[in-house]
């Protein structure tokens, strides 16, 4: 069942039965609108680097792992999911290792405490060194 057949033929050149712009002709006297003042364009907020996203604290732990390293950074406030993954992603790539995201803690493997302090402080972030 097509919905044209219930519509009536139409030829090609005839012209459409209403002008919807028809009443915009006799606007064409209008006075020009008056000059407003130059208001300065403010930059967003967004649009800056975030640089202060809150603490971030650096711990190396090697608890349950048959005595190899891991450092972990925990505490990350109103960060999705998302984003501590690519951080994990930028993280492993700078320093050639694995790592994951685990109950919302990014863990690197190995001692990587001043590479992990830096990307994070790059991102915005206040790194400190915490624990023994």
């Amino acid at each position: 069942m097509s919905r044209n057949k219930d519509k009536p033929a139409r030829a090609a050149n005839a012209p459409l039965q209403t002008n919807v712009f028809a009443a915009l002709d006799g606007l064409a006297n209008l006075p020009a609108a008056p000059e407003s003042p130059v208001i300065p364009v403010k930059t967003s907020i967004r649009a800056e680097k975030n640089t202060n996203r809150g603490r971030v604290d650096i711990i190396r732990q090697t608890a349950h792992r048959g005595g190899k390293g891991v450092t972990i950074a925990k505490n990350f406030i109103g960060i999705p999911l998302a984003e501590k993954q690519e951080l994990v992603k930028k993280i492993q790539k700078a320093c050639g290792v694995g790592g994951t995201v685990k109950d919302g803690c990014i863990e690197i493997q190995g001692d990587k405490r001043d590479e992990m302090k830096r990307i994070l402080t790059e991102a915005g972030f206040k790194p400190v060194f915490s624990g023994g």
